[in-house]
Formats: C-alpha cells, sequence, structure tokens
C-alpha cells in the first residue's frame, strides 16, 4: 500500500479553501484556539487567518445549521447552537446519578473549589461523587500547596462534553495555590 509523501500531503491540504482548513482545526482542536494557534496550524498569517474566519463566521450564519463560531476573549471554537443541548442531550456519553450531576454542577458553578468546602456544601457523598467524576475524567484534582485538600476544577473533557467554554479569566490552581 503506497502512502503519500508529506510533499503530497501539504498539496492535498492546501487544495482546501483556507476557511475549510480552519474549520477543520477548530472541529479536531475540540477547544477554544487563538489566532495565533491557528495561524501556525495553518501555516498562515494572523490576517490572512482573521479574513479566513470572518468569512467562514458569515457562511455559518448565512446557513441553517447545528454549529456556529463563537469567540470568547480572542479565542475561537466551534460550537453547538444554543437551544439544540436538549435535542441532543440523550447522545450525550454521559452516565451519572443525579446526585453526582448536581456535586458537578456545583464544582461548575465555583470554577475551582476546594474538596473540604464541597463537602461541606454537599455532604460526605461527595467523595463518591469526586471519585466517579475523576475517574470519568470531568474534574481534576490537585494536592493543596499548603493544607490536606485538594483543589476541584473542571477538565478539558467537561467543556467539550458540555459544550461550555473555559474561563479563561482565572488562574490555573498551580498559579494560585
Amino acid at each position: 500500500m503506497a502512502t503519500d509523501s508529506p510533499a503530497q500531503e501539504r498539496d492535498e491540504v492546501s487544495s482546501f479553501s483556507l476557511p475549510a482548513r480552519l474549520e477543520a482545526i477548530l472541529y479536531l482542536k475540540g477547544r477554544p484556539v487563538t489566532l495565533k494557534e491557528m495561524a501556525e496550524l495553518a501555516n498562515e498569517t494572523e490576517d490572512l487567518i482573521e479574513q479566513a474566519l470572518l468569512a467562514l463566521m458569515a457562511g455559518y450564519a448565512q446557513r441553517d445549521t447545528a454549529l456556529e463560531i463563537q469567540e470568547n476573549n480572542g479565542r475561537y471554537s466551534l460550537q453547538l447552537c444554543p437551544g439544540l443541548g436538549e435535542l441532543v442531550h440523550h447522545l450525550l456519553p454521559v452516565d451519572l446519578s443525579i446526585a453526582t450531576l448536581r456535586t458537578l454542577a456545583t464544582i461548575a458553578l465555583k470554577k475551582r473549589i476546594l474538596q473540604s468546602e464541597l463537602v461541606d456544601l454537599r455532604g460526605s457523598g461527595a467523595y463518591d461523587h469526586i471519585k466517579e467524576l475523576v475517574a470519568q475524567n470531568f474534574i481534576e484534582r490537585k494536592r493543596q500547596s499548603e493544607g490536606r485538600s485538594y483543589w476541584l476544577t473542571l477538565s478539558e473533557k467537561f467543556h467539550r462534553t458540555f459544550s461550555v467554554l473555559p474561563d479563561l479569566g482565572t488562574a490555573e490552581p498551580s498559579q494560585v495555590a
């Protein structure tokens, strides 16, 4: 079986329009991406990326589609349009109890919370919820630099699964703790 050379692969990729290549980047990244990141991945200038992104966004706005490109703090992502979440809810790969979902919602509302505070809010059953949420990769758990508790934060999988953009204005636990 013959494989394409890197030069042939580049030629095939560049046969697609820049908006189409940006759409592929946004789709495959599955997280918000800056103009600079897209420029590096597409091997183009940021000015060209910005123009192509505007064309792509206009194309989505003119079509009847379930997807849209959202911009938040200079980062762009391909998202499901608001209002369609209920329609596709049964397709999500989430098998969590109501109590565990409530614990996850508490973490999502706080963005970052100490495990000890969460247990105070949700009760001792939260330990089992945390264990399940970590096992399913919906949250991340990092030991406090001072103290005996853990910081709980939302994972990238949470943001992808629930189509919620991360709050880019908050510092990472490792930077604060």
